[in-house]
């Protein structure tokens, strides 16, 4: 089950804050001036061993006229209703405002569970000021200090109380998604491995209103294909139509086994393509990438290995995924791609055997051992996959406090070179032994 929590609240009271240290990274830009955060941002959070995405909406003006605000104003307006937690902040040193106000009216109406936060609750004083926030109608305030970190345990205890209990879906067939920006193609190439009509297709971004579940027999094997949903009749204008795209997007890759991220040839790889790639890679989903409409393009022998080692560029650490150039509507190399996944579900699937392991890890690092550390040698004397669903190898050695992170990437690629692990995140861990 997906669970989404959205940051709401009037500009400038630390939403940004909280989101980099829920995600423990500076992904949002932090500043003074009111209204920073224009676009949305999106991470990845864990407590109590739950996961959930997390969404930092710009900051919510109720009758502002410039077109940003507006559109801020909607969007947030649109995280709130995908929401499984509102967290509504508001700031101590400020107490309540006319625009806290009018915010709280709003979210009153909704039918979701909404968590009232007091931000800048840095000592006692400031934190009894958070009481008077109870006139909002949202219950009592959670004191917290963003930039410190006070508080945010007791709020995140409250957060996962209210995540729906883990529903898995009725069935053992592998779930693909398709998922991608508005317009790039994915009801296209749906329809195309049916053969059929199965989701309405149009030249308009955001046709496709919701998830679609497909059960797709190919060559004597069953899988479940989802072509992710991309907008609601009740989000209109076009600057919120990525938006939701994004968040049915975020749901559908959440439920997956693997995610077939599709991008336009002629647009290439951009930042919200690369943001659900490292999405899928935190949760460790099995990954492809689509590069659709490739007849678009005017080639010669050398563009598909130039445009590929580009993309690879671009991905980085993520250069593990395999990518596919295809045409949905030409049906070119589309029959590959569910090839390709199923080969990404088995490799993740895969149980990787302890004896295999050393066989072929330990000469590996017999021939490059981990670098000395302060005159300190590093020895790993075991290699084993941890019992989970999804890769995990751990490193039983002397000092793995000292194991470096180059090293770490050295031994994941000697992985991958020696294991069938395309398109499939793996975990190293290193335990005393």
């Amino acid at each position: 089950m997906a669970n989404i929590v959205t940051i709401v609240g009037r500009p400038n009271v630390g939403k940004s804050t909280l989101f980099n240290r829920i995600v423990e990274e500076r992904k949002a830009i932090m500043a003074s001036e009111s209204g920073t955060t224009r676009d949305r941002h999106y991470g990845h959070g864990i407590w109590n061993g739950k996961n959930f995405t997390i969404i930092d909406t710009g900051g919510y003006v109720e009758h502002g006229d410039d077109i940003f605000e507006q559109n801020i104003r909607q969007q947030a307006q649109i995280a709130v209703d995908e929401a499984t937690v509102v967290l509504l902040m508001v700031d101590c040193e400020v107490g309540v405002t006319a625009l806290d106000a009018e915010i709280a009216q709003v979210l009153r109406r909704s039918t979701k569970p909404i968590l009232l936060v007091a931000n800048k609750a840095d000592d006692a004083n400031k934190g009894l000021m958070a009481s008077e926030f109870y006139q909002l109608g949202l219950g009592a305030a959670i004191p917290i200090a963003a930039i410190s970190g006070m508080g945010t345990g007791d709020l995140l205890d409250q957060v996962v109380t209210h995540f729906p209990e883990d529903q898995q879906v009725t069935t053992d067939l592998p779930k693909i998604a398709i998922i991608g920006k508005p317009n790039v193609g994915k009801s296209s190439l749906l329809n195309a491995l049916l053969g059929e009509e199965r989701s309405i297709v149009t030249p308009l971004a955001g046709t496709t209103r919701d998830a679609i579940d497909t059960v797709y027999n190919l060559f004597g094997k069953q899988l479940l294909l989802t072509d992710t949903a991309g907008i609601r009749k009740k989000a209109k204008l076009k600057t919120n139509i990525e938006f939701y795209s994004t968040l049915r997007s975020i749901k559908a890759l959440e439920e997956s086994d693997v995610c077939m991220i599709m991008i336009d040839a002629e647009k290439g790889l951009e930042g919200q393509d690369l943001s659900l790639l490292s999405l899928a890679h935190r949760y460790k989903k099995g990954i492809i990438l689509l590069v659709n409409k490739w007849d678009l393009l005017t080639k010669d022998s050398q563009t598909s290995a130039t445009y590929k080692k580009q993309l690879q560029k671009q991905l980085g650490l993520l250069s593990y995924i395999p990518i596919l150039f295809i045409s949905a509507l030409n049906k070119q190399r589309i029959y590959q791609v569910l090839d390709k996944a199923l080969e990404v579900h088995a490799n993740r699937m895969q149980k990787l055997s302890t004896t295999a392991l050393n066989k072929i890890m330990l000469p590996v690092i017999e021939r490059y051992p981990p670098p000395a550390v302060q005159g300190k040698y590093i020895k790993i004397k075991y290699v084993t996959k941890l019992p989970t669903q999804t890769p995990v190898i751990a490193f039983f050695c002397n000092l793995p406090q000292y194991i470096q992170p180059t090293y770490k990437r050295y031994l994941e690629n000697q992985l991958r070179k020696h294991f069938d692990l395309e398109g499939v995140p793996i975990q190293l861990v290193f335990r005393k032994k």
